[in-house]
């Protein structure tokens, strides 16, 4: 029970194949207390119907990570329930399917736009608002690829997003340092949810991973909320503005 008496927020499930849901079955088997937001109407049914399993009386709030006055709302939401929070998964990215169909170069400003505050800036407004709950201190976590760093054909635009996430995370990490909030990503390997399959060539990428990797297989959803229960655990009590990478070894390999 690493996460006993740990109040955790979950931002991105959108279904059971979600790797925000893998961390956060972990983190509640571990010991810890959540609540979710839903990003719309639209996947409220489904969250309603995971985070039920944890109790009829879980706390649920929507949250379109691009209003700031829905994100106030979820951290008002929290503090009146619980009066703190010890941990937050951040779990959220996106960019308009035609940014992730052609080239880079053709990459508009607004799909750049979009791409960066749902998918990075979220990251900021998100701590903002958890840290003054965090009064105990806490664990931060966002979600990567190692499309941030070299590239992937398809991943485009998302890709730079995620290179702006992960610089987020170092610089959350040393603001929130002195306030015992740790911040950290975790870089998973190919996982089939639901964004995923909106690459193209997804299928293509799993079957590479698998022959490539030094462990010769993908990722298990279980395996990062084994990650993530580490990373919001006392165990990782030095570890931030770190990207883990969890993806069988491949981000190793030069060729």
């Amino acid at each position: 029970m690493l996460l006993n008496g740990k109040i955790g927020l979950v931002v991105g499930v959108a279904n059971k194949r979600s790797i925000a849901w893998a961390i956060a079955q972990a983190w509640h088997q571990a010991g810890a207390t959540l609540a979710f937001t839903y990003q719309g109407e639209r996947l409220k049914e489904n969250v309603e119907e995971l985070a039920g399993t944890f109790g009829k009386d879980t706390l649920l709030v929507q949250c379109d990570v691009t209003k700031d006055g829905d994100i106030d709302n979820v951290f008002s939401e929290v503090s009146k329930k619980f009066g703190k929070l010890n941990l937050l998964l951040h779990s959220v990215a996106f960019a308009p399917r035609e940014a992730l169909e052609g080239v880079f170069l053709n990459t508009t400003r607004e799909a750049f736009r979009v791409a960066h505050d749902v998918s990075a800036y979220s990251l900021i407004a998100l701590a903002r608002g958890a840290a003054p709950l965090m009064t105990d201190g806490g664990s931060i976590v966002a979600m990567s690829y190692y499309g941030s760093e070299k590239v992937v054909p398809h991943y485009n635009v998302m890709g730079v997003a995620k290179a702006a996430l992960e610089s987020s995370t170092r610089y959350l990490a040393y603001d929130l340092g002195p306030k015992k909030i740790r911040v950290n990503c975790i870089s998973a390997g190919p996982v089939n949810t639901l964004a995923a399959r909106g690459i193209a060539g997804f299928t293509d990428m799993l079957k590479h991973y698998e022959a490539h990797a030094p462990l010769k297989r993908n990722v298990l959803p279980e395996e990062l909320g084994a990650t993530g229960t580490f990373l919001a655990s006392d165990g990782a009590g030095a570890i931030t503005g770190q990207v883990i990478y969890v993806d069988s070894g491949y981000q190793i390999m030069g060729m």
